[in-house]
């Protein structure tokens, strides 16, 4: 499938540049140039694909349409939402305070804000290929829990309480409108984009991938020459060495590495896949990286705009203690498989 890459990046790299199959330098430089034409092939396509899909969504109806479900229903339906929306985990933020501003209680704003950043098509097809689709498929429930779970955790004590006042304020004036918004966008005709032509649709999706591109294409860059440097660089068996025999600590350490840098799911694909051809365990390289895309000191940054430091802490330890799980548990059974 992905052949057409990897003899683009052998003329690119062997023939035009001269470099040597043997070197270091030409291994990760081809490594860099294969993974970034790919990843950029499939953002396009797919982002494509899904927007032209999603053109006839409407987010104000879905924010409405929540608020007057039930929490579990609720719950569910934000992972669900924030499994199928292709926004990195800065960039999920206006939409949080959307919700917030519609009323939708704070646990099920919180399972979409935790689920968007980990799960999105992109990072599943690239998962399938990299760990076949037994692993991906429990890879997008692990995800799906961590932010049914988180939402249900939050809603129990009370994390409004601890949201910066004027998103304080902005769920309370949400809250007390609900009711009529749900009423008014049920009799509501059919809004514009549900009339859309499929020229209109055509457009809506050129725009939507030129712009989510434009955000994240220098994350996959970041991401991909990070993966080339552990591919071409790091000493053979340096990591496996360090992190790779499965103890207990190194997947709580994996989480905390990753906790200074920050990726997008798309992004960090390229990575994992240097890691676990170094010798890290899957499961220590997926705490690794989920640490990467949801409990960075970037995002944690911008989400200080939203929420109080109590609730940042809450929210922090219980990623970690998620991501340390996760760990655990796919180290334990992928031997097996």
């Amino acid at each position: 499938m992905f052949e057409q890459f990897t003899h683009l990046a052998d003329w690119l790299v062997y023939d035009l540049a001269g470099f040597s199959v043997t070197t270091k330098a030409g291994d990760a430089l081809h490594f860099f140039v294969e993974d970034t034409a790919k990843i950029f092939a499939l953002l396009l396509v797919m982002i494509y694909l899904i927007a032209l899909v999603r053109a006839s969504l409407n987010v104000e109806r879905v924010r409405d349409y929540l608020a007057g479900k039930h929490r579990g229903v609720g719950y569910l339906m934000g992972a669900g939402f924030g499994a199928v929306t292709p926004f990195c985990s800065c960039s999920s933020i206006p939409v949080f305070l959307g919700f917030t501003s519609a009323g939708i209680p704070v646990g099920i704003t919180m399972a979409f804000l935790l689920t968007s950043p980990l799960i999105n098509e992109v990072a599943v097809l690239l998962l399938m290929s990299l760990l076949g689709w037994q692993f991906t498929v429990l890879y997008i429930v692990i995800g799906m829990a961590v932010g049914v779970l988180g939402g249900l955790f939050l809603d129990s004590i009370r994390a409004e309480r601890w949201l910066q006042s004027f998103a304080a304020e902005a769920l309370k004036r949400g809250q007390q409108s609900s009711v009529s918004l749900t009423a008014e966008a049920d009799t509501q005709p059919g809004t514009e984009s549900n009339q859309m032509t499929l020229v209109e649709r055509h457009n809506f999706a050129k725009a939507e991938m030129l712009e989510i591109f434009g955000r994240v294409w220098k994350w996959v860059i970041i991401g991909v020459g990070l993966g080339a440097a552990l591919h071409g660089f790091v000493p053979d068996g340096w990591i496996e060495a360090h992190l790779g025999d499965g103890q207990w600590w190194s997947v709580p350490a994996a989480v905390g590495l990753g906790i200074p840098l920050y990726s997008n799911a798309t992004g960090v694909i390229p990575v994992m896949e240097s890691l676990i051809g170094n010798g890290l365990p899957v499961g220590t390289t997926l705490a690794f990286c989920m640490s990467t895309v949801a409990a960075s000191f970037p995002e944690f940054i911008l989400l200080k705009q939203v929420m109080q430091w109590r609730l940042l802490a809450i929210l922090f330890a219980m990623l970690l203690c998620a991501f340390t799980l996760v760990g655990w548990i796919f180290n334990y059974f992928y031997p097996m498989f």
